[in-house]
């Protein structure tokens, strides 16, 4: 069999190209399908579901280099012309169909790769290359944004499959004709040379796409879709120091890897005087919604009943004196998270010049001592060190 394509015939490279196609899409569409059911109540069912995530990706990576192969090949070869000429709209619709093949072939693994590299944790794509792609920072909105595309595009594509693989059974079993011997093994020629439009299709195939961006973003798609719970508006307060900006982060360890995030709602109702003296300085009281939360791509799991569980317990609170002694601050006080209240001491620097104060801290929990993840009783998957950071400026208030 020669390896090049003539106008009556397909080489070996463009089948082989074919075929490999369709076993790395009919394998990550359900991996991708299996994995997002999964539940991952225990260790062992998260580490089993990464893992079938982890497959879908990889192998959706290898779909992409492989049509982008397919695609250039195809460039450089002669298409067989079809074997009906006289049917114009059928002629028409499967040339259409090949292009939102190719197409989505392209937009539905590269969709969901730079979804996967502008978030962070749970389920790296397994190659030796790294996780993230050049000029794709990371990004919650960014992540949502191309988790959305991905779906609508997975729609475009199990269409177009559909669309593909009826008109191939057609042209086998009503029209008996050799379209689709022609990509089988072995050499088989058919059909005579005719120019056909491929403009019409390929523009066609545009509108096709941006209808069904329209029809995804009307639905929402293109929005976080994860059942995260809902943030609680949390009360100003009246405080001797205005916090004009600030972060709250978090950071975790999930399968060896480090995942951070923050929480975007959270409160401080400062009480501060500068002494000469050690001792204690003031007090401060800090209310955090639970479900403003960004954690990667485990947020969702994160405000879960198994971890932060936020719409039973929306916030957490941290109460404490703002002592001074010689080797530096601490905020000593109690933590209280999902109903769970304990001690902690968290040293900060804190800076003053005129009215303006600059505060950074740092503060290492247990997730255990909160109850948090108790369905994973190791380090396995989710390891139980938590470190917390807080900056924060803050103006006095006159």
């Amino acid at each position: 069999m020669p390896t090049s394509n003539t106008p009556r015939s397909y080489g070996s490279v463009t089948k082989t190209f074919h075929w490999l196609t369709v076993l790395l899409i009919f394998t990550a569409i359900p991996l991708g399908i299996i994995a997002n059911k999964l539940a991952y109540d225990t260790s062992e069912a998260l580490e089993f579901k990464a893992f079938l995530f982890s497959m879908h990706k990889t192998v959706g990576v290898t779909a992409f280099f492989v049509a982008l192969g397919r695609i250039i090949w195809a460039l450089s070869q002669p298409k067989p012309s079809g074997l009906h000429p006289e049917r114009r709209a059928e002629s028409f619709l499967a040339e259409l169909v090949h292009w939102l093949l190719y197409g989505s072939l392209l937009l539905v693994p590269l969709s969901g790769w730079i979804h996967h590299a502008s978030t962070s944790g749970f389920a790296p794509i397994l190659w030796p290359f790294g996780q993230n792609l050049p000029m794709v920072p990371k990004s919650e909105s960014l992540a949502a944004l191309t988790a959305g595309l991905h779906i609508v595009f997975e729609r475009v594509l199990a269409l177009s499959i559909f669309l593909h693989v009826a008109g191939a059974l057609k042209h086998h079993f009503v029209d008996k004709d050799d379209t689709l011997r022609r990509m089988l093994p072995g050499m088989t020629e058919a059909g005579t040379l005719h120019a056909t439009s491929k403009f019409a299709p390929f523009m066609t195939a545009i509108v096709v796409w941006i209808a069904a961006l329209g029809v995804g973003s009307a639905m929402g798609t293109h929005n976080s879709h994860s059942d995260t719970a809902q943030s609680v508006a949390l009360e100003e307060v009246q405080s001797d120091w205005h916090v004009d900006s600030g972060m709250l982060s978090l950071e975790i360890t999930q399968f060896g890897s480090q995942v951070s995030g923050s929480f975007e709602d959270w409160t401080a109702d400062i009480a501060y005087k500068e002494l000469e003296s050690p001792g204690s300085h003031g007090t401060v009281r800090a209310v955090i919604s639970i479900g403003s939360l960004t954690l990667g791509s485990v947020t969702g799991q994160a405000l879960g009943p198994d971890f932060f569980d936020a719409d039973t317990h929306p916030t957490a609170e941290f109460y404490a004196e703002l002592m001074f002694q010689a080797d530096g601050y601490t905020a000593d006080g109690t933590l209280s998270i999902r109903g769970t209240e304990i001690p902690v001491s968290m040293p900060f620097d804190l800076h003053i010049e005129g009215e303006t104060a600059q505060m950074k801290g740092r503060l290492e929990l247990d997730r255990r001592d909160f109850k948090i993840g108790d369905n994973m009783p190791d380090e396995s998957s989710l390891a139980f060190k938590v470190d917390v950071g807080i900056t924060l400026t803050a103006t006095r208030t006159p």
